[in-house]
This record gives C-alpha cells, structure tokens and sequence, in this order.
C-alpha cells in the first residue's frame, strides 16, 4: 500500500528549517503487518525535543529515515500471532517496545528493553524488518513507531489500547510527554507528597513533571528562559517561577525553598541545566533527568558532595514506566480532571507545516503541537 511520510534524509542541516527543509513529505511504499505487527493509521502525532534532536544531529540515527515517535491511532490490520486487538481499536504507540525476554523486561523495567534499544538504534522494528520503502530503498522506522505517517507498521509491543472515547488528539501526548513527564515524577523519583520538586525546562516533557508533581501535591518550582511557559506553569500550580538566566537563579531558588529543593527535574536536554538541577538540590535530596543532552556534552559535579551530601543523581527514560499499567492510569487522571494535560495542547498542524513548525519547538514557542496527518 501507499502512505505519505515526512522522511529526514540530511540531519544537521541550518535554520530556520522552514528554509532548508529537512523533513520531506513524500509518498513512500508500505508492506503489509508481519508476524506480531499492527497497521496503524496514524491520526495525530505530537512534534517532540526527541524528533528535533535526530534532525539537528544530536541524537543521531541511520538515514534516510521516516520520524516521528509520539502518537495515537487506529488499528486497521493485524499481522500473524496478534489476537489480542481487533481491526478498529484506538491505540497510543509507544517508542520503546518491550521484547518480554530479556533481564530488564524480567525485571519490570521495560523501557531499557535491550531488544528494543538495539532495533532502535539500527532504525527497524523489533522484528529487524523495515517495512517502507521509496522506489526500492529501505527507509528506517524511527523509534519503532516512524509516527509522522498516514499509516504505519509497528510491532504489537509498541502499541497500548485505550478507550475510544479519548479524543485521538489528547491520546497521543500520552505515547512520551505524559509518559515520560509524569512518569519521572511518579515512578522514578518517587515524589512524597508535601516535598518540594523544581523542574527546569518546560516543554511538553517539564511541563508534564510538573503535572506531576502538583498532583502529588509538592510544593513546585518551574524554571525555563521562555516568560510564557512560565506563565503556563503558574497557571497549572508552579509554586514558584524563576527565569533559568538569572545568574543568581542557584541562590533565589534555595531562599524560596529553604536550602534547595528534595527533587529537582532536568528536562531541558542541556548539560549547564544539569548542573544547575543538581545545585539547586538539598542535602539528601534528588536530581533526576529526562533531558536528552547531546552526547558529547558532559556534566561536572564536586564528587564528595554525592557521599557527604547522601545525593542522589538518577536517570529517567520513559519515566521509568510499564506503558500497560501506566498509559490507562494516566488518562483515568486525565479524565477525572487531575492530570490535565490538554492545556499543554499548542496548535494542530499538517504536513505542509512540519518544518516550520520545529523552527516553532527550537525556539521554544511552542509546547505540544500535533501533527494531524489526514488534515
């Protein structure tokens, strides 16, 4: 079959993107579901830091390649050995399929699924197939999911059914930003209610933690360069807001909270926001990241302080989730009004629009826009 997909062929290429065109809109061929994979028709995808990273070179993946990783659609075919959904079922996609095998799998930590990583980073599904193709060529699937498609074919693993009556729009956001924003908070860190959390970076991702941590009921600290989306984060209950410039930021944030935060986010996919996370975090506290900096970047801490101290440094992928258990849990709370994550909800887009539109993400204009692929 036939399927229109925006296909990154160069990364790294310059700004403003609505000028070079990275991502290029084509119609591409589309092989059938094989053993353990679904045919997904993709009706809303959200524009993510991830997706930016592999266009800008940060976060490199094998090209040509079809993007896109967050997600929500409907299921119209099902592939030998998939008994357990029906032509017709809504889903959320998930970026990281987990293959049940191997030990973190064993050990119910899905998101580090070594099958997985390894399909990931070759850019083919969890099967090793790479089922689109232009005039031939092999085009990669990025993240298992290559969401920025009419349709797609992706593993069984990589989809979570939900309930019909969530808008597909408001679904999506549940496939990485709620996953991984709420899921830091949740699941990694473990936020006591009544502690105080700082997040630094409000994307889709930071604003998502900090959902998270005014659900559970910590006093809040949001910290970004954008006066909007600290605007937004006052408005979802940041206790406190601080422009991530400040020079003095590292001093105003301990004033506010008495010697530094119990746990502070970085999701800003920055080194220098690491280590601010980290400086603003009390004695025994937790500085967690979800930010995917470049890897060349590195962070300096003073060593005897994670001893001295009894800090704790963790990192957060997927928000340490179980996308089964966590995705339907998440959108009970949405749905009962305490995890309201339409408001982060920016802007519909099409195709015609990608590029610009993450001129938009890259400059922070933007929290979540969705590509709605059938317009």
């Amino acid at each position: 079959m036939k399927t229109t997909a925006s296909v990154l062929y160069q990364s790294g290429l310059e700004r403003p993107y609505a000028d070079s065109q990275p991502l290029v809109v084509e119609e591409l061929e589309l092989e059938g579901p094989g053993e353990g994979e679904v045919l997904i028709e993709v009706r809303a995808a959200g524009l993510c830091h991830s997706d930016l990273s592999v266009m800008n070179g940060a976060r490199p993946r094998p090209l040509p390649m079809a993007i896109g990783h967050e997600a929500a659609g409907i299921v119209r075919e099902l592939g030998p050995g998939v008994t357990d959904l029906a032509e017709g079922d809504h889903v959320v996609m998930i970026f990281v399929p987990s293959c049940g095998a191997c030990l973190p799998c064993a050990e119910g930590r899905p998101a580090l699924c070594e099958k997985a990583a390894a399909a990931n980073a070759a850019g083919h599904l969890l099967s090793g197939r790479r089922p689109m193709r232009k005039q031939g060529q092999a085009i990669n699937h990025h993240m298992g999911v290559a969401a920025f498609s009419t349709y797609t074919v992706c593993s069984r693993r990589s989809v979570v059914k939900v309930d019909k009556r969530l808008p597909l729009v408001q679904a999506a956001l549940f496939g990485c930003a709620v996953m991984t924003g709420v899921g830091a908070v949740l699941n990694t860190a473990r936020v006591d209610p009544g502690a105080s959390a700082a997040v630094i970076g409000l994307g889709g991702v930071g604003l998502n933690a900090l959902l998270g941590a005014v659900l559970v009921g910590a006093e809040t600290v949001a910290i970004d360069v954008v006066p909007e989306k600290l605007n937004l984060a006052h408005q979802l209950g940041a206790s406190h807001t601080f422009d991530g410039r400040d020079p003095e930021l590292v001093a105003k944030v301990k004033a506010a909270t008495g010697g530094g935060v119990d746990f502070a986010f970085e999701m800003a996919g920055s080194a220098p926001a690491l280590e601010s996370a980290y400086k603003i975090t009390r004695r025994g506290g937790t500085t967690v990241t979800a930010g995917l900096a470049h890897p060349d970047k590195n962070m300096s801490i003073q060593a005897v302080s994670l001893v001295a101290e009894e800090r704790t440094l963790k990192g957060s992928y997927i928000g340490s989730c179980v996308p089964p258990r966590d995705i339907p849990r998440y959108i009970g709370l949405f749905e009962k009004g305490r995890l309201p994550v339409d408001r982060l909800l920016s802007e519909t887009i099409g195709f015609d629009d990608i590029n610009a539109a993450f001129d938009r993400l890259a400059d922070g204009k933007s929290v979540r826009q969705i590509l709605l692929p059938f317009g």
